[in-house]
């Protein structure tokens, strides 16, 4: 794999040499790269009274890196990519609904240009052969100085190669995209900034509705039973339909199509529970 370390001036570079020109609001983002932190995603939350624009974090190692849920992202340095960007919106956190979706259609999109095809999970993982190859972390907060201003912290863990001890510290089987690995990780990030950026400023104009039909050309899922878990216990079963104006999974159950909320829960399909049920 390539053994090019992330830097600053590196990114910028890649993001000027673009064919076509990356999107200008990238060529605005602040950038910065750091050896090693706790989480990118808690670092930019405790900047955020000091930004001034669009801020990406990278790192080549994160000691607590984390998932929904409260879980913990494991990743291995130079094997993987895993940034967080600030991004400011002149929207209410109501108008924010859908945005872990529409971050999941940029980063498909970036990895389609590279020729890996991808799919989506509701409600934040990208799927690569079935196997989860990066998750999606989205935490929102506001500077004290500017209320009206929502920052959104997107948090995105990717894996490049998965060595077999990273694999049994994940505790499951995951993807990895070899032909990625091969790359200069600052093109790499330059790349995904711009897919970002695109689709962020969308957002802010026509927001979450504007990306429900390319969601749902991504949808892991579609039209598969599957089981919707909380805590280990099923919340909701049905078949999976897609998601709604708010972002919500849609269902189609014996009582009629039900929707479930964005929270702290997991989708299986059936086959997946009951592998699970059987261990």
């Amino acid at each position: 794999m390539s053994s090019s370390l992330l830097a600053a001036p590196a990114i910028r570079a890649a993001l000027l040499a673009m064919q076509p020109s990356a999107h200008p609001r990238a060529r605005q983002t602040d950038i910065v790269v750091v050896a090693e932190t706790g989480s990118t995603n808690a670092d930019l939350l405790a900047q955020v009274d000091d930004l001034h624009g669009p801020s990406l974090l990278l790192a080549e190692s994160q000691t607590a890196g984390r998932g929904r849920m409260g879980r913990s992202w494991h990743s291995a340095p130079q094997q993987s990519l895993t940034f967080s960007l600030a991004w400011p919106f002149r929207l209410a956190l109501h108008q924010m609904l859908g945005l872990p979706l529409a971050v999941g259609v940029a980063l498909a999109q970036a990895l389609a240009a590279y020729g890996v095809q991808v799919q989506l999970k509701w409600p934040n993982d990208i799927l690569k052969d079935g196997k989860k190859l990066a998750g999606i972390l989205l935490e929102s907060t506001h500077s004290s100085h500017d209320p009206d201003t929502t920052w959104a912290i997107i948090g995105v863990g990717m894996n490049l190669q998965v060595p077999p001890t990273l694999e049994a510290q994940i505790g499951q089987a995951v993807a990895d995209a070899p032909w990625l690995a091969q790359l200069d990780r600052n093109t790499l990030a330059a790349h995904l900034l711009h897919h970002l950026a695109s689709v962020l400023e969308q957002f802010e104009q026509a927001g979450w509705p504007s990306f429900i039909e390319q969601w749902q050309q991504l949808h892991a899922f579609n039209g598969q039973d599957v089981v919707i878990l909380e805590q280990g216990k099923v919340l909701q079963q049905g078949r999976a339909l897609g998601v709604d104006a708010q972002g919500r999974l849609l269902l189609a159950t014996s009582a009629g199509v039900e929707t479930v909320l964005t929270g702290d829960v997991s989708l299986r399909s059936q086959a997946q529970y009951q592998q699970m049920l059987e261990k």
